[in-house]
């Protein structure tokens, strides 16, 4: 018995001795030291990202729609599950590492014919048709895993959690930045809508004026015909204004988890301060990114299932153990003459399947690769992101001063037109081509204000957001 015991513990104490399967290295990556755009300027002292990096605005407004967002958006939602379905699995794979205990009980009564019974026994015998019998045993099963089988499924489903966990935090961090980028498009439309409104009152005057003057014969049909022309336009784009913010509030409300029908925001046309920040060096960049540390994790998962792959061409063994009592009669169930107990071994080991384990084992790798080439890419475009946000951060100021200069100088261009028409040096058609450039400079403007601070939300979506994934 001893010798027997031996024999089936040596796989045990042999557990864990081999894992095949590569072992997984993070993958070489030469990032560079310096980004190639500069980093744009600014009048304070740039800070370090921080988690919560919409809260640089100092917009209450726009922090109560993150957290908002953070409590009720269904497509986080939706990610967290995932994670905890991730983590289950994981858990699942975990308990194969471990020996199995189950508990077994039976108990059964019955009856046999007495006829069947008294023609198999000598003449005068009587046998009780009646019998009863009661087992109960606990069953033990054991995967000794000599070839690291289950610790590379083990390490595999627990990278696949952690990869959805990254992928939670880069969508965490994506909605924030959505959120910000819908938010000041909406402020941008309620700049553009008041704009609008008093270019249209500026319009209408000047329509009341023109349209008197012609009443009173001093000027024809034409200069009020032009003038009215203007109004109608203006009136034109402002319902293409409200029609563009109604959509996106609507657009925000989903966003929150809510039904557009009961979410509104109240108009107000003030944009809140660029913030001031200092990007990172492009390592540690690519260190605190949450989707770079997802493509990580899904490549550490690929590689880890090679081994598992490569263990199937080996023997697989199995210890099993039974021990319990069973007995016929109730009270002496539990005596020790009537104890149970067994204890075994197997083993399996493949010897012909078309080449199935090798058709297997080929698929690992080249999903392994193609893990590979995703993450490589994930880090290139990760460092083309930062590389466009800082551009746009740029050329936005540049646009923005140039289209200061040519606000400050249509509305003297405005100015002179006027007058010339007052004078009788010009027709009216100057004046309303002034107005118009004047009207184009300022939406221009109110346009390239929100699309810088929405170029900020996205540059730090593209730095990682400061996000520690906490």
């Amino acid at each position: 018995m001893k010798k027997s015991l031996t024999a089936l513990l040596f796989p045990i104490l042999m557990s864990g001795s081999c894992t095949v399967g590569p072992d997984f290295k993070v993958p070489l990556f030469n990032a560079g030291e310096k980004w190639k755009q500069k980093q744009p300027a600014t009048p304070t002292s740039p800070t370090a990202l921080p988690d919560t990096w919409w809260r640089l605005y100092k917009d209450d407004e726009l922090n109560r729609l993150v957290d908002l967002a953070f409590k009720n958006n269904n497509d986080l939602a939706a990610a967290k599950a995932r994670v905890d379905t991730a983590r289950a699995l994981a858990g699942v794979d975990r308990a194969k590492i471990f020996p199995e205990l189950n508990l077994n009980a039976a108990a059964n009564r019955a009856r046999a014919s007495e006829d069947a019974i008294s023609e198999q026994m000598p003449p005068g015998i009587v046998i009780n048709p009646y019998a009863s019998r009661y087992r109960s045993t606990f069953d033990l099963s054991f995967d000794p895993d000599l070839w690291g089988r289950n610790k590379r499924q083990l390490e595999s489903s627990t990278a696949q959690a952690d990869a959805q966990q990254s992928l939670l935090d880069s969508q965490r961090l994506g909605l924030a930045s959505e959120i910000a980028r819908q938010y000041f498009l909406l402020r941008s439309l309620d700049d553009q809508e008041a704009i609008l409104n008093e270019t249209i009152k500026s319009r209408s005057d000047a329509l009341s004026i023109q349209q008197s003057r012609a009443d009173a014969g001093l000027a024809d049909g034409l200069t009020s015909s032009r003038a009215r022309t203007e109004v109608e336009l203006a009136r034109n784009d402002l319902t293409d204004v409200q029609r563009q913010r109604g959509s996106t509030e609507n657009a925000l409300a989903v966003l929150c988890g809510h039904s557009p029908s009961s979410f509104s925001i109240a108009r107000d046309n003030k944009l809140p301060p660029i913030p001031s920040i200092h990007a990172d060096s492009p390592a540690e960049v690519l260190n605190r990114r949450p989707d770079v540390r997802a493509a990580e994790q899904s490549l550490r998962s690929a590689n880890a299932a090679i081994g598992v792959a490569q263990a199937n061409f080996y023997p697989n063994f199995t210890i099993n153990a039974s021990a319990g009592f069973e007995s016929l009669d109730a009270n002496r169930f539990l005596d020790w003459q009537n104890r149970v107990l067994s204890i075994g071994a197997g083993v399996a080991a493949p010897v012909f399947n078309a080449g199935s384990n090798r058709a297997n084992f080929d698929a690992a790798v080249s999903t392994r690769d193609e893990a590979l080439a995703n993450y490589r890419n994930s880090l290139i475009v990760a460092l083309r992101e930062v590389e466009d946000s800082l551009l746009d951060l740029k050329t936005l100021a540049n646009s923005r001063q140039a289209l200061e200069q040519a606000l400050a100088s249509a509305e003297v261009t405005k100015k002179l037109a006027q007058e010339r028409f007052d004078k009788g040096l010009t027709n009216y058609l100057e004046v309303v081509d002034a107005d118009r450039t004047v009207l184009q400079a300022r939406l221009l403007l109110s346009q390239t204000d929100a699309r810088q601070r929405i170029t900020f939300a996205v540059l730090a979506k593209s730095l990682g957001g400061g996000w520690s994934g906490k």
